[in-house]
């Protein structure tokens, strides 16, 4: 164990030997983990691939699943791609965002401060909201200058932006307004798809998200003549077979991914719920934990609990959020501190001056505290009490004396573990 207040309460429960006995984990659970299809279903996919010897460049199961994606996320212009990142790629060049400054997040991915580099433009670190993670369109726009062109924002762990906020800002300074949407499949505002906002926005498909491709993502657009343009880049710039009308890049989903992803996309609404029922559940058993912070769902949102992070405060917990990470651990669980370091920390954008630590002191304190704990559509209700179980043992504020027995074991539907 790594902390004296640890060791303590170790101690109290038993020793080491003892709590890790009682709880750890005989198989490895990951911070996140796919929902495969019936291996029988994918096979009958690949049996019509095999026979249409169609692999890539716009096949059947391609065409297929751009249309029922647009139908389920209830937009109208979708573009499938290889993966997230080259979708964003192809946005910036799509909508002239290939120079100047873009004011963005520190608190992501590093795919999406890569992109604006490989566009040439100059990302603006933002610090964020402390509710949301999400940028703060207050900063935003005090962050505004002359070689502003654009803001890229993203909605983390599915939380939507201000969207409003930033549509205003944009707006009124004529600027391209992109979401880094990879977290936000299937998340609505009251009747409306997040994925409506803004210019442009990306999804990723990859294996760790709600809905999964294997690889791949999709750009959304706001007019059939952006997607025409954003299909044309993705396909090296060809607009025919005699005709190249810039240049362009490969970001062409195959038809293996795509199959993929129809087999998903029958599944999404049930693994969702399954989510849901998860955090739930976790949100039960850490609530009035000393130092443990949750987030809550948004009213008139629509989540896809494709994330469940915490906030750990050392002092009042009694242990880091780097010492809990190392704990879990050892009982087999597999946390992440996400997003930890912040992106403004990477040596090629470190010598930024938005990139100073004192300009983002939100995004700091949430990257040092932050840590996302297994939640996944196959995880069961009874690994995410025994989790919240050891979460609780290892705070020290109350010792043991504060169990919480009453939450952890409370009467439930044996079925329901099966989740």
């Amino acid at each position: 164990m790594k902390t004296p207040k640890a060791e303590q309460i170790v101690k109290r429960h038993g020793g080491r030997e003892s709590l890790l006995k009682t709880y750890r984990q005989k198989e490895p659970v990951m911070v996140t983990r796919p929902t495969m299809p019936q291996l029988a279903e994918y096979v009958r996919y690949l049996d019509g691939i095999w026979r249409r010897c169609w692999l890539t460049n716009d096949g059947e199961l391609h065409r297929q699943l751009e249309a029922e994606l647009a139908l389920y996320l209830g937009i109208e212009h979708l573009s499938l791609f290889c993966n997230g990142a080259t979708a964003l790629l192809v946005a910036l060049q799509a909508l002239g965002v290939n120079g100047g400054e873009v004011i963005t997040t520190p608190f992501t991915f590093p795919a999406t401060t890569h992109v604006l580099h490989w566009n040439r433009v100059q990302p603006v670190f933002c610090d964020i909201e402390p509710d949301t993670f999400n940028i703060d369109p207050e900063r935003v726009e005090r962050l505004i200058g002359p070689d502003t062109c654009a803001i890229l924002a993203v909605h983390v762990y599915g939380n939507p932006c201000n969207v409003e906020r930033l549509e205003e800002i944009a707006h009124r300074h004529h600027l391209v307004l992109i979401y880094d949407a990879a977290h936000a499949f299937g998340v609505r505002l009251g009747d409306r798809s997040v994925l409506e906002f803004g210019h442009m926005s990306m999804l990723s498909f990859h294996a760790t998200k709600v809905f999964s491709t294997i690889e791949g993502g999709a750009l959304v657009s706001q007019s059939d003549a952006d997607r025409r343009r954003v299909n044309c880049l993705k396909n090296f710039g060809i607009a025919n077979e005699e005709s190249v009308i810039g240049p362009g890049i490969n970001g062409k989903m195959n038809e293996f991914q795509a199959a993929f992803g129809l087999l998903q996309l029958k599944t999404a609404d049930t693994d969702i719920e399954r989510r849901r029922l998860l955090v739930k559940r976790y949100r039960e058993c850490l609530r009035g934990v000393p130092g443990i912070r949750v987030l809550n769902d948004i009213p008139g949102v629509r989540h896809n609990y494709g994330y469940f992070p915490i906030l750990v405060d050392t002092e009042t917990y009694g242990m880091s959020r780097d010492d809990l990470y190392c704990v879990l651990r050892e009982f087999n669980i597999f946390t992440r501190k996400y997003f930890y370091p912040l992106v403004s920390h990477a040596p090629c954008y470190a010598g930024l001056p938005s990139a100073a630590p004192a300009k983002l002191p939100v995004a700091e304190k949430t990257a040092s505290q932050v840590l996302c704990l297994p939640v996944f559509g196959t995880l069961s209700l009874q690994t995410v009490e025994v989790i919240a179980r050891i979460i609780r043992l290892l705070g020290s504020a109350h010792g043991l004396s504060d169990h919480r027995d009453d939450v952890i074991h409370a009467p439930r539907d044996p079925a329901a573990s099966r989740v």
